[in-house]
């Protein structure tokens, strides 16, 4: 209730740094970046069915290179920008937005705005250079403002915009991170006492004097001002300090703080970070095995869940925005908790997450124009009963002859039902009924009152007993669409927003129609030379951007920006693939 009277009673002043500190959570990013061998038809042929060979894994130490050998995963690490995006035109240019005023940004919106998925046009070139801007404030001052702190003097007071969530969210974890962009605080700082002020030599009290002894003190050394200590630059005041590891923080401060820099460029491409209303999960079926059985053949289905959200288009129209109703997906967002990749196994299972949540945006994206086929639909295991298969009848407290299946609460004696005694009128009355005189309602010996509605939805043990197919795996609220897949090819280049730490880092994983295929339960074909049918999964991996640094969080703008751009792409709008057709002049 008074959950918003927090940010009013927050000190206006800056405390003196905590002691008894614990160290710092050590930032080591996971290095897992299986490549493609020259010849992959020893891996092939040993195993001879991919989603078999995936549902052995039963736990997360189990995941081994060899699971991504079988996929064929081959990454390049440290891409630039140019190579995350397909079309490098969508980007924005990197320098020549130092020193642009609004008037100079203007005249850039013939170039910079392209014609979007949606009937609009992608933002403009000042909407660009406002972000920058926003970002480029240091984070301390930038701090002071989310605190209501005075700025420093001589200072003027930042404005943040649309930028004050993210730093908000950004001084959150500065309790657990320390601030990158200032230089670290040195050991013993925090014990040793504030400097003295400097003490004048004694030539510079009275050059007539020699050296020896102590200069008098008097009005002259007082008087005289210090220009070395007002020449020296000052180090910006530290607004936050860190008063917990980086391991103790909770999971959601990271996924607010990356949800928070999206949306500043989502936003105003008509997108919005959902969390998604049924769990993610990666859909696996096993090809039919072949027997000699007069049965059919069996099918195993299993799944890998996964946290990640999703990056969906909003609708254009207002009724469809109110219901909830979103477009797409068009990326992953997959923010982790995880701190500690010290082994291998630590960094093949960071790597598996973010590869699952590719494989999922890549399924939901598949989806487009099909209908949802549930598995066990039609079988005789989701749809007959088979208890033992005898003739039925009533099992369990069924046998006591309950006017409401499996109801525990009935206030009827099970002997007086047993017996069929009848209830009398003042029986049924409720308490807000007149009692017959002479008569008062029985006293009910066990389970709820009388005056409580009775229960409108089943039990759990009459919800265990239903024959039905598994739970849906198809948000009804969401309209799948491959929004910015190039038509006309036989793969859908999937984004993937990965952090930790904090930090960000941008995939493109290029998933092969035939690799969803063969997932959903196609048979895997494999070629003469043991050759996977789907040939391999490229993926480009961008740095790991620090979005502490102000330098780092402009780069990831506009790599994120330019993902956006291409993703939101009008259709036929010059994708400069190798799929475009060239119109050709003097012919």
């Amino acid at each position: 209730m008074f959950g918003g009277l927090i940010n009013l009673v927050q000190s206006a002043t800056i405390g003196p740094p905590p002691k008894d500190v614990p160290p710092p959570t050590p930032v080591r990013l996971p290095q897992c970046n299986p490549q493609l061998p020259g010849s992959s038809e020893g891996e092939s042929q040993s195993q001879p069915s991919l989603v078999r060979f995936l549902q052995r894994l039963h736990r997360p130490n189990e995941l081994s290179e060899a699971h991504f050998a079988a996929l064929g995963v081959h990454v390049h690490t440290d891409a630039s920008a140019e190579d995350v995006v397909p079309n490098s035109s969508y980007l924005p240019s990197s320098s020549d937005w130092n020193g642009l005023d609004l008037d100079g940004a203007r005249r850039k919106d013939e170039t910079f705005r392209r014609p979007l998925s949606n009937g609009n046009l992608s933002p403009e070139a000042r909407v660009y250079l406002e972000r920058r801007n926003e970002l480029s404030v240091a984070n301390q001052a930038a701090f002071r403002t989310v605190r209501r702190i005075k700025p420093e003097p001589g200072k003027q007071q930042p404005r943040l915009g649309n930028c004050y969530e993210f730093f908000k969210q950004m001084e959150l974890m500065a309790a657990y991170w320390d601030d990158t962009s200032l230089p670290p605080l040195s050991t013993g700082s925090e014990e040793e006492p504030p400097p003295l002020p400097r003490r004048p030599h004694a030539e510079d009290a009275n050059p007539g004097q020699p050296e020896q002894g102590v200069a008098p003190a008097g009005p002259e050394p007082s008087t005289r001002p210090q220009p070395d200590l007002e020449a020296k630059p000052k180090e910006l005041e530290r607004v936050t300090h860190r008063t917990s590891p980086g391991a103790q923080m909770p999971a959601e401060f990271r996924h607010n703080f990356i949800a928070a820099f999206v949306k500043l460029v989502a936003y105003d491409f008509g997108c919005n970070v959902n969390p998604p209303r049924v769990e993610p999960r990666l859909q696996l079926l096993a090809p039919p095995r072949k027997s000699k059985s007069p049965f059919p053949p069996t099918q195993m289905a299993s799944y890998f869940p996964s946290g990640c959200v999703f990056l969906c288009r909003s609708p254009m129209t207002r009724e469809a925005a109110r219901a909830g109703i979103v477009e797409g997906p068009i990326a992953a967002v997959s923010a982790r908790n995880t701190t500690n990749f010290s082994t291998p196994a630590d960094s093949n299972i960071d790597f598996g997450r973010e590869l699952v949540a590719a494989l999922i945006t890549a399924q939901h994206r598949a989806r487009e124009g099909q209908k949802e086929k549930r598995f066990g639909e039609d079988k005789w295991w989701a749809t007959e009963k088979r208890w033992g298969g005898g003739e039925g009848g009533p099992i369990g407290r069924e046998v006591d002859g309950d006017s409401i299946v499996g109801d525990k609460d009935s206030t009827v004696p099970i002997s007086e039902r047993q017996a069929g005694g009848t209830t009398s009128p003042a029986e049924k009355a409720g308490p807000s009924q007149p009692q017959q005189k002479g008569r008062t309602l029985p006293i009910p010996m066990r389970g709820q009152p009388l005056n409580k509605k009775p229960r409108k939805n089943l039990s759990i043990y009459d919800n265990y007993r239903m024959v039905r197919l598994p739970s849906s795996n198809w948000d009804k609220k969401t309209k799948y669409i491959a929004i910015g897949k190039d038509k006309g090819t036989d793969y859908d280049d999937i984004f993937v927003l990965s952090s930790l730490f904090h930090h960000l880092c941008v995939l493109r994983v290029r998933v092969p129609r035939r690799l969803l295929e063969v997932l959903g339960g196609e048979p895997d074909v494999k070629s003469d030379a043991g050759e996977r049918s789907w040939g391999k999964l490229e993926m480009w991996r961008s740095k790991w951007f620090d979005l502490f640094i102000i330098e780092e969080r402009l780069e990831a703008m506009r790599l994120l920006w330019g993902m956006m751009a291409w993703v939101m792409r009008k259709e036929g709008d010059g994708d400069g693939g190798a799929n475009e057709d060239v119109a050709m002049k003097d012919v």
